[in-house]
C-alpha cells in the first residue's frame, strides 16, 4: 500500500493538504471524491519518505484518541455545543500533538464546517473508522452514542494489544539478556582465556577453537561489519515490507508461521469483525464500511480478501459467500455472518465473533507465554553453559602439560 500526498478543495472552497494510503492513484482519487473533495494535486510519496513518515508519526497515542472520544461524548450528552466541547478538550488533554489538532478542528467547526469534515483533515490522528462513524452520527443525530462506540472500539483494541505486549515483555527481556551476556563473554572473557591458553601452548579442542575464532571476529573489525550488516538488513527489510508486493508476501508468511501464525490470524480476524461490527452498528453503509475495514485490517492478505468481498457485494452477492471463497476466513466466522445477514442482526453477530476471537487470542497469548518462558531459560542456560564448557575443556590439556 502506497502513500499519496494530496491537495484538494473542500465544500467551503478552502484548499486542504494531507496524505492518504491506498493501493493505487485511482483508489485514493475515488476515496477523496467520496469525501466531497475536488482534487487539485495527487502525487505518490516516495518509499523512503513514507518510511520516515511512519517512523516518526504524530506523537498522538490511540489511548489519547479513545479518551478524547469518551469525554467528547459525555459533554455532548450534557448539552454542550461542539465548539465548547472542543475548547474544553483542547485545554485538558495531556498530549501536545492532540491539543494542536483539536484546536485546528475547533477553528474549522467555528468556520462552519461539519465535525467529520474537520476531522478528516487529520488522518494520522483520526483514522477512517473514527471519521466515518462521526459522519454517520451527525447524519442520524446520535453523535454522542457513536462517540461512545468509537471509544469502546479503541479501548478493546488497546486492551488486547496491552495483553500481548505484557506477555512479550519477559521473552524480550530474556532475549536481550542473552545477547548482552553473549557479547560480554565474547569481548571480555574469552580473550583472557585465549591469552592463557596461548602462553601454556598446546592445541585447543575444536569446540574451544571455534569459540576463540568467533571471539576474535566479534571483538575485531568483523564485529563492526556484523553490526552494520544487521542495521542494513533491518532497513532493507523495512523498505521491502513497505512495498505492496513485499508487504503481501510478508503478511502471508506471518499467517503460516508455526506457533505464532495461528495467533496472528486470530488477531486479524478479531480486528476485522470488531471494526466491521462497530461501523455497521453506527449506520455506516456496508460498502463504505468494507472500504474502511480493508484499509485498517493490518494484514495485506485479509485486506485483499475484504476488497474482493466488496467487489462481489457490489455485483449483488451476499457478504458470506465471497468471504468463504477467499479461503482466509474460517467456516465458523462465515456461517455466523450468514446467519447475521439472514436475521438482520449482522452488527450484533460481528461483535459476538470479535469477542470470541479476543478470548481466543488471550488464551493463545497465555499459552505462548507459558511455552516461551522455559524455552528462554533453557536457551540461556545452554548458551552460557556451552561457552563455559568450551573454555574449561583445555584445562585438561594444561594439567597434562604441567605433569
Amino acid at each position: 500500500m502506497a502513500v499519496f500526498n494530496y491537495s484538494v478543495r473542500d465544500k467551503a472552497g478552502k484548499v486542504v493538504k494531507g496524505s492518504l494510503e491506498g493501493d493505487s492513484r485511482e483508489a485514493v482519487s475515488a476515496k477523496l471524491r467520496q469525501m466531497g473533495y475536488i482534487i487539485l494535486e495527487l502525487d505518490q510519496q516516495s518509499q523512503l519518505a513514507a518510511m520516515g513518515q511512519i517512523k516518526f508519526g504524530t506523537g498522538v497515542k490511540v489511548k489519547d484518541v479513545a479518551v478524547f472520544a469518551r469525554q467528547f461524548a459525555t459533554m455532548i450528552n450534557a448539552g454542550l455545543s461542539l465548539t465548547k466541547c472542543l475548547s474544553i478538550l483542547a485545554g485538558q488533554t495531556e498530549s501536545d500533538g492532540l491539543r494542536d489538532v483539536i484546536q485546528l478542528v475547533s477553528k474549522d467547526v467555528e468556520a462552519g464546517q461539519s465535525l467529520s469534515d474537520a476531522l478528516v483533515k487529520h488522518p494520522k490522528v483520526f483514522p477512517p473508522i473514527f471519521v466515518n462513524m462521526v459522519r454517520a452520527g451527525e447524519t442520524g443525530g446520535v453523535l454522542d452514542e457513536v462517540l461512545v462506540r468509537v471509544a469502546d472500539h479503541f479501548e478493546r483494541e488497546l486492551a488486547l494489544k496491552g495483553k500481548i505486549k505484557s506477555a512479550m515483555t519477559y521473552p524480550v527481556a530474556m532475549g536481550s539478556l542473552v545477547l548482552i551476556v553473549l557479547a560480554a563473554m565474547m569481548v571480555f572473557v574469552v580473550p583472557v582465556f585465549e591469552g592463557m591458553f596461548t602462553s601454556m601452548g598446546g592445541e585447543l579442542p575444536l569446540m574451544t577453537q571455534i569459540l576463540v575464532d568467533l571471539s576474535d571476529f566479534v571483538a575485531g573489525i568483523g564485529g563492526v561489519f556484523l553490526l552494520l550488516g544487521m542495521v542494513a538488513l533491518v532497513f532493507g527489510f523495512r523498505f521491502w515490507t513497505s512495498t505492496t508486493s513485499g508487504r503481501y508476501i510478508w503478511d502471508s508468511a506471518k499467517l503460516r508461521m508455526p506457533i505464532f501464525g495461528g495467533m496472528i490470524r486470530k488477531m486479524s480476524l478479531a480486528k476485522f469483525t470488531r471494526t466491521f461490527g462497530t461501523l455497521v452498528s453506527a449506520g455506516v453503509p456496508i460498502l463504505s464500511a468494507l472500504d474502511i475495514v480493508a484499509d485498517t485490517a493490518g494484514n495485506a492478505v485479509v485486506a485483499e480478501a475484504v476488497k474482493n468481498t466488496r467487489s462481489a457485494i457490489k455485483e449483488g452477492e451476499t457478504i458470506a459467500k465471497p468471504l468463504a471463497e477467499s479461503g482466509v476466513f474460517p467456516s465458523m466466522l462465515v456461517q455466523m455472518i450468514a446467519v447475521g445477514e439472514e436475521t438482520g442482526a449482522l452488527d450484533a453477530m460481528l461483535n459476538k465473533i470479535a469477542d470470541f476471537y479476543d478470548e481466543e487470542v488471550s488464551a493463545a497469548v497465555d499459552g505462548l507465554t507459558s511455552l516461551i518462558e522455559p524455552l528462554m531459560m533453557a536457551s540461556l542456560g545452554a548458551i552460557v553453559g556451552g561457552m563455559v564448557v568450551a573454555l574449561y575443556l583445555p584445562m585438561f590439556n594444561i594439567i597434562t602439560l604441567i605433569d
